[in-house]
């Protein structure tokens, strides 16, 4: 059994034992083999986990530069396959050059716009916020011919959570160069009970988006994915999770 396999199995197991009921939506929209982009909302450490088992398939996470920082986090992200981030202020060009390469072997690459703040600062399941624009400079420039960008929703119908159980300024021992964590608060643990999964309309990377990008109207390009992308998942949170 592959690497990968074996990724795709624990996560299930995972998410059996913890007794999450998992509803899919649109799922036809899933490509079985082929470079995708997945792009999710983010509310739960559970959130790669999740994607993973419904989407059938592995998916190389790109996770926050302290995951791979922090003990039992640290274990997780290299189970899981997924990659940290840079460190903040570092720029992005390690993660822009990883992704590529997974995307070059017809692999799946997850990334969470929203990045870190939903993570220590509790959000409401139907709510997303502010996109980060570097998945769609990552779609736009990789020399890849027909990469998918899939954005889904995670849309908690019934969850629980544990409110603030870890202190910011604990884990900002591991990874000072993290602004979040220079504050009060904690970071607080949710755990979907039963959660849709809903699969949004794929957004094809043409050749005349990348010679958008190439060109004058390279950030109407960036913006124009950025935000199809944002409202689809602002779109589909609002029907599934009521």
């Amino acid at each position: 059994m592959s690497s990968l396999d074996t990724t795709l199995q624990i996560s299930r197991l995972f998410l059996a034992t913890l007794g999450t009921r998992l509803f899919m939506h649109c799922e036809d929209r899933i490509p079985r083999q082929g470079a995708v982009l997945v792009v999710s909302n983010h509310r739960s450490f559970l959130d790669p986990i999740l994607l993973t088992a419904a989407l059938g398939r592995p998916i190389r996470f790109a996770c926050h530069h302290y995951m791979g920082q922090v003990p039992i986090m640290r274990d997780l992200v290299k189970t899981l396959g997924a990659f940290p981030l840079d460190k903040p202020g570092q720029g992005q060009q390690q993660f822009f050059q990883q992704a590529i390469a997974l995307l070059q072997r017809q692999e799946s690459v997850g990334v969470f716009p929203e990045g870190a703040e939903p993570m220590v600062k509790f959000t409401e399941p139907d709510r997303v916020g502010h996109f980060h624009r570097g998945f769609a400079h990552l779609a736009l420039r990789a020399p890849i011919q027909d990469l998918l960008v899939l954005p889904v929703a995670i849309a908690a119908f019934e969850e629980r959570s544990l409110g603030s159980q870890i202190p910011l300024r604990f884990l900002s021992l591991f990874d000072p160069s993290e602004p979040l964590f220079n504050q009060p608060g904690s970071h607080p643990l949710v755990f979907y009970k039963r959660v849709n999964v809903m699969i949004g309309r794929p957004y094809w990377i043409t050749h005349t988006h990348r010679q958008q990008y190439e060109g004058k109207q390279a950030k109407a390009a960036v913006n124009d994915l950025n935000n199809y992308c944002q409202a689809e998942i602002a779109n589909l949170l609002h029907q599934g999770c009521f």
